[in-house]
């Protein structure tokens, strides 16, 4: 049985969702639809890449993977498929395949080449259901695609080096549901250019000067509970994905806040690391 997942800024209240996996299911009525996610902030491209870089290997080679962000055709924006480890992606070629691929090479690149029709407006539903069909069946990708040159890649959210290697300025590209905001410095970035040296973590007024491996590792279980840091106190983790993250301690976004109301942050804001 294929596997057909669904990662859109559609959300939940309109049809479209259903619309998608009803129409999959006319198709192909042994598939195993998985929703990622539909909660994408709206063309947020680097928050889609962000979720589906972190979970598309959690599932078995040979998945396909739909893309329902942008996805509008027009000559800037064709309609791909890419295979890459194993997995097909589903997309407008907006960026999005290109940051899930960073670093890796492609197995395979192509332009889907289906029958001309009329423009549409549900791209996702009449032209990427379609190829994912096809391919959950067994079919082979030169039916519905034929060969496409490079990705379009996303510069403006590398990090940045400055001040002769003393100074990493990344950007947050996620913030979850815990209000805990995301970073794009790696650990691997971070490692290379700290050297052994003491550093501080800036995002807005407040400063960071510890890295911690678990969001508990923040409590000092030898001191008196009235003396430790805990619920409420901002610190700073490499996180499961291997990126810098600021959190606040047992957050929660609809009662006490958290790390991007707390202190202020946003997708996209600078988050400077010094080393000293």
């Amino acid at each position: 049985m294929a596997i057909i997942t669904l990662t859109t800024d559609f959300g939940h209240k309109d049809h479209f969702v259903a619309a998608i996996k009803g129409a999959i299911l006319k198709e192909v009525q042994t598939a195993i639809i998985v929703d990622i996610s539909h909660g994408v902030s709206p063309f947020n491209i680097q928050e889609c890449a962000y979720l589906l870089k972190n979970v598309y290997q959690s599932f078995p080679k040979g998945t396909i993977h739909i893309i329902g962000i942008d996805a509008e055709w027009s000559p800037e924006n064709e309609h791909i498929v890419v295979m890459v480890d194993g997995h097909y992606f589903i997309s407008a070629d907006n960026g999005v395949v290109s940051l899930i691929a960073k670093g890796i090479q492609p197995q395979k690149l192509t332009e889907i080449n289906l029958p001309l029709g009329e423009p549409t407006s549900f791209p996702v539903l009449e032209i990427f259901v379609k190829v994912a069909a096809h391919l959950a069946r067994g079919g082979t990708l030169e039916v519905v695609s034929k060969p496409f040159g490079k990705l379009k890649e996303i510069r403006d959210f590398e990090p940045r080096i400055a001040n002769q290697g003393k100074t990493i300025m990344g950007n947050i590209i996620y913030i979850d549901n815990y209000g805990n905001v995301v970073t794009n410095i790696e650990k691997v970035l971070f490692e290379a250019y700290r050297n052994g040296r003491d550093f501080e973590i800036i995002a807005r007024t407040e400063k960071v000067k510890t890295i911690h491996h678990s969001y508990n590792d923040i409590i000092n279980y030898d001191l008196d509970k009235t003396q430790r840091r805990g619920p409420g106190d901002l610190l700073a983790l490499f996180n499961s994905s291997g990126y810098i993250e600021l959190a606040i301690y047992k957050s929660d976004l609809n009662s006490v806040g958290g790390a991007s109301t707390l202190v202020g942050l946003s997708y996209r804001d600078v988050i400077t690391i010094n080393f000293l």
